[in-house]
Formats: C-alpha cells, sequence, structure tokens
C-alpha cells in the first residue's frame, strides 16, 4: 500500500478519460453537422419550396437545425459540468499541498 496521498492512476482510468473527450467530440461533430446541413438546406435549397405541395421540406429543415442547436448546447454544458468536477476532485485531492 501507498502513503496516504498517494496518486494512482491506473489504465483504466486513462482509458475512460480519453473514451469520455472521444465520445463528447464525436457528439459535438455531429451535431455540428446536423445544424450545418438544416442551415445548407434552408439557405440554398429554399428556392424549391414553392414547388413543393406542403410545409414539410421546410419543417424538416428547421428540426435539423433546431436538433443540431439543441446537442451542441447540451455537450457543451456537459464539458462544463465535467471540468467543474474535476475540478473540485483536484482541489480536494491536493488540499494539503
Amino acid at each position: 500500500m501507498g502513503e496516504f496521498g498517494e496518486k494512482t492512476t491506473t489504465c483504466g482510468t486513462i482509458c475512460l478519460k480519453y473514451l469520455l473527450f472521444t465520445f463528447n467530440c464525436c457528439f459535438w461533430l455531429a451535431g455540428l453537422a446536423v445544424m450545418a446541413v438544416g442551415i445548407w438546406t434552408l439557405a440554398l435549397k429554399s428556392d424549391y419550396i414553392s414547388l413543393l405541395a406542403s410545409g414539410t421540406y421546410l419543417a424538416t429543415a428547421y428540426i435539423l437545425v433546431v436538433a443540431g442547436v439543441v446537442v451542441m448546447y447540451f455537450i457543451l454544458l456537459l464539458i462544463i459540468f465535467l471540468l467543474e468536477i474535476i475540478a473540485g476532485v483536484l482541489a480536494y485531492v491536493y488540499y494539503q499541498q
């Protein structure tokens, strides 16, 4: 057994940290892509809306934009929340030093 306050980082915790970071980045990029497709649809394909009988095309584009914004917002909130937890844990661990 080690001394009190000895920092032990195992392979599992390191792997978990990078895995969480990777998935956060992937979800953020997916939200950005969904939002970009929605904006692209609204900006460049809006000429075809008058040819369609229903407003489904326009509604779908707005739903894509809103879904992308929501995903990006919640991923950024999750990243901020995780950073606050990490800061709190580090402050607790290194309080005596």
